[in-house]
């Protein structure tokens, strides 16, 4: 596990006894998870287990039906609007269609955060679209349209916006999805310099074998809105809890 990792760390964010549905389908059932500073986390489960629910309930998206949703030390849902505004600056989000803007420039789409959360100037905020097009490596891409850029390169321009604000904290759902072999293992490169270099913690949703194996540093496995296994990558692969040995040696066979 990455030498940033540390399990006496505070959580950066957690979630405490969470119980979430739709209408009257319980999606999570008494789920408690923490994200520590400096970690890679990936999310596992079948279709429908509750992944992306979890997701939105961290980002504050939705409202669970009880327990509680903490992020860097307050409980989301007790704070006011200004208190809330600062704690989403903290956080970055990749969605998993990137959910770029096709009619704004990669540099306009990269100045959003910047506009809606800080005073900086516009030619402030110009200096700091070119340092996070850099950081993906897309620097001089800031006039191009996302209509111009590859599958790989709206990832890495979305990611880009995510991290506008220098966030301690981002959130990938399905970073990789769509993406060939080597565009994907570009972009696993590039989520591990981020934590390398920037310290940044990442929680990601993905099915991609190769992508787990490259990137977690933890696994935490829900099956049918519970969740039944947080650990060690290396753990995972080992386990005996049952649905996660079965994804594992599907996954491998798939891939074989």
């Amino acid at each position: 596990m990455h030498a940033l990792y540390s399990a006496l760390s505070e959580p950066l964010a957690r979630v405490v006894n969470l119980t979430a549905a739709y209408g009257d389908q319980v999606v999570l059932d008494d789920v408690s998870l923490d994200i520590t500073p400096g970690e890679i986390i990936v999310i596992l489960g079948g279709s429908g287990c509750g992944k992306t629910t979890l997701l939105k309930h961290f980002i504050g998206l939705l409202r669970p039906i009880e327990g509680r949703v903490e992020l860097f030390g307050e409980d989301w849902w007790t704070l006011d609007e200004p208190e809330r505004d600062l704690i989403i600056q903290k956080i970055g989000v990749l969605f998993q269609n990137g959910a770029l803007l096709g009619s704004r420039s990669l540099a306009a789409n990269i100045s959003i955060p910047l506009e809606q959360h800080t005073n900086l100037s516009d030619d402030v905020i110009m200096r700091v679209v070119r340092l996070k097009l850099r950081q993906v490596g897309l620097q001089g891409a800031e006039s191009r349209l996302p209509s111009e850029l590859s599958g790989g390169m709206r990832k890495r321009a979305a990611l880009a916006r995510a991290l506008a604000l220098d966030p301690p904290l981002v959130f990938c759902d399905e970073p990789s999805a769509g993406l060939d072999p080597a565009t994907t293992f570009n972009l696993d490169r590039l989520l591990l310099d981020l934590r390398d270099n920037l310290g940044i913690s990442l929680v990601v949703v993905t099915h991609e074998t190769a992508s787990i194996r490259r990137i977690a540093d933890r696994i935490a496995f829900l099956d049918q809105g519970r969740l039944i296994f947080d650990g060690p990558l290396k753990e995972a692969l080992t386990t005996d809890v049952d649905p996660v040995r079965r994804f594992f040696q599907i996954a491998e066979a798939t891939v074989h």
